[in-house]
């Protein structure tokens, strides 16, 4: 099963590799990752006699859920190295910025056995944490070999994707198998992994650590980059901001009909828009969308090459365009507080929506579409307490209206979608026990 698994995979890579090649000329991704992805890690990364615990995040998302789990598990264990891997070059931009408690980066290899041996080769690891859904059977497989303790953190199993798992049943198993721990989001997610032969003595629950996760900003260069973001677009003298983060292809130009829309209503004419596309190969795409729109707009990074060079007229021409680009990496969170309201994307088109629990900790009442498959319990638990607002492109005006107008609303929302993130924390101390039980 393994040997058609490592063929599958290996067609798979030839028939991508087209794409491969065209992101690697045009945006310059996977070239410069290529060595690391084939088991060649970098020098930094190698083991140095002390044990490893290596966290594999696969992209921003996850190493934010992840950031207070990786510093309690320095703390806990000082003697330890912690390295961090992630699959994409956003993620791997973010983490090499956090110096703070990792003591290497890189790329998660592919799940080839050659790179795969490689890589546990050079890294040693006595310890393997893996965020959410990775669950890649060869690079298990070879870590129960080496005796190497696995454990799935954060674990979640999605509907659609557990129909697609329940077809290789008993591959699913023997990959679960594999895990020495299972630390999974909720009771159904547990279920799912119970029903595709997961071992009942080695999961349990311990709830989300993006409910933990620290979107209010809690370093001084975090807080530093805040007033400057605040100071460069006036974001806190916005009555009516509206932050849509993480959006997709096609949803931007919703939300400029949307925001034009607006504009023309009574009480909205100073309505601005503040667009933070998931994706940064996506940045140019939007820049060029919103230059042939009648709106003024301002380019975030244009602002950030002038950093400390920045004249009055400079901060004068910022803060007087109606359209803010946020053509930058790990300041989204940062611009959530100056919201009126948040529309959280990738939920207009079918890609399972992305994480709205940053915006809940700002207490924001948020706004998403009704593709949220990857956040259905959290969007399930918010609907029931009426801490969001789940509508179609055509409803999307009058809902940003009615919010932006009726601020006794719109605060009760967001009162009810903090209570709701209060309310779930507790993850990270929950896996931190299970963590060090299993290690002790």
């Amino acid at each position: 099963m393994y040997l058609l698994y490592s063929l599958a995979l290996s067609l798979l890579f030839l028939a991508l590799l087209p794409y491969f090649l065209y992101q690697a000329l045009r945006h310059g991704k996977y070239a410069g990752s290529l060595r690391e992805r084939l088991g060649s890690m970098p020098a930094v990364a190698r083991s140095d006699g002390r044990k490893t615990i290596w966290v594999h995040t696969v992209s921003v998302g996850e190493f934010l859920a992840a950031r207070s789990l990786i510093r309690r598990l320095k703390h806990q264990l000082p003697n330890h190295r912690v390295v961090v891997s992630t699959a994409t070059a956003t993620g791997q931009r973010l983490v090499r910025s956090q110096t703070e408690s990792i003591d290497a980066t890189f790329y998660f290899p592919f799940d080839w056995r050659f790179s795969v041996r490689r890589a546990l080769t050079w890294i040693k690891p006595s310890v393997v944490v893996i965020l959410e859904t990775e669950l890649w059977p060869n690079f298990l497989r070879e870590c129960r070999l080496r005796d190497v303790t696995t454990i799935l953190v954060n674990g979640r199993i999605s509907s659609r994707s557990f129909a697609r798992y329940r077809r290789v049943r008993s591959f699913m198993r023997r990959t679960l198998e594999d895990f020495s721990l299972l630390i999974m989001q909720s009771q159904a997610d547990a279920d799912r992994a119970l029903q595709l032969g997961a071992p009942a003595n080695r999961t349990r629950v311990c709830g989300n650590l993006k409910y933990d996760q620290s979107a209010l900003a809690d370093s001084e260069a975090s807080r530093d980059v805040q007033l400057d973001l605040d100071r460069l677009f006036e974001l806190s003298r916005s009555a009516h901001l509206i932050v849509a983060g993480s959006t997709a292809a096609g949803e931007e130009a919703v939300l400029l009909n949307s925001f034009r829309e607006l504009r023309s209503q009574r009480g909205l004419e100073d309505t601005r828009l503040l667009i933070a596309p998931r994706r940064p190969e996506r940045f140019d795409e939007v820049s060029g969308l919103l230059s042939r729109s009648e709106f003024s707009f301002a380019r975030r990074s244009e602002f950030r090459a002038l950093e400390g060079k920045l004249t009055n007229s400079d901060l004068s021409s910022g803060n007087t365009h109606d359209v803010i680009l946020l053509d930058t990496i790990g300041e989204l969170a940062l611009v959530y507080r100056f919201a009126a309201v948040v529309f959280v994307g990738g939920s207009f088109v079918p890609s399972g929506g992305h994480n709205i629990i940053e915006p809940a900790a700002f207490a924001k009442p948020i706004v998403v579409g009704p593709h949220t498959e990857n956040f259905r319990q959290i969007i399930s638990d918010f609907a029931r307490d009426h801490a969001v607002v789940q509508t179609v492109t055509s409803a999307l005006t009058g809902e940003l209206a009615r919010l932006l107008l009726n601020t006794e609303e719109a605060c009760a929302m967001g009162a009810r979608a903090r209570n709701i993130f209060l309310k779930n924390q507790g993850a990270t101390e929950c896996t931190i026990r299970a963590i060090a039980d299993l290690i002790d």
